[in-house]
């Protein structure tokens, strides 16, 4: 429960820095989330299969990005800001849907255009080198 609050602290307060994705870098890993509709399924099935291991985010240092092309929120926030920038920077026009995972490097991790299934974005963050050695300096 600690690690949950300390969670929404951290990651409430990314709604300030806004879409300045770099700011995150050797700090938190991120995942953008795309769509075109808020109440496309594939985004809604998304959202919930993260909303459902929020501990498990925290442990790993990563935070959510959900965007439309017009806007973005942070985590699970009911609040949309408007911006666009990053869906242009990182959808094609024909994407619908997409799902990029970046590392505390800021490099691309993962890109996908179906629903990320927590065992698969886990298994990929547990197997970074960083996320390693933080494992180990925790035991």
């Amino acid at each position: 429960m600690k690690n949950l609050l300390l969670f929404l602290v951290i990651f409430k307060s990314m709604v300030f820095i806004g879409q300045n994705i770099e700011k995150h870098q050797w700090k938190h890993r991120v995942l953008l989330i795309f769509t075109d509709d808020k109440n496309a399924d594939d985004f809604k099935d998304q959202i919930k299969v993260l909303s459902k291991e929020k501990e498990g985010l925290v442990e790993r240092k990563l935070g959510v990005y959900q965007f439309t092309k017009n806007d973005f929120r942070v985590d699970f926030n009911e609040v949309w800001t408007s911006s666009n920038s990053l869906h242009r920077k990182y959808v094609n026009i024909n994407d619908s849907f997409k799902v990029l995972l970046l590392g505390l490097d800021g490099g691309v991790k993962l890109e996908q255009n179906k629903v990320l299934s927590l065992e698969k974005l886990f298994t990929i963050i547990d197997g970074m080198p960083m996320r390693r050695s933080e494992l180990k300096r925790k035991n």
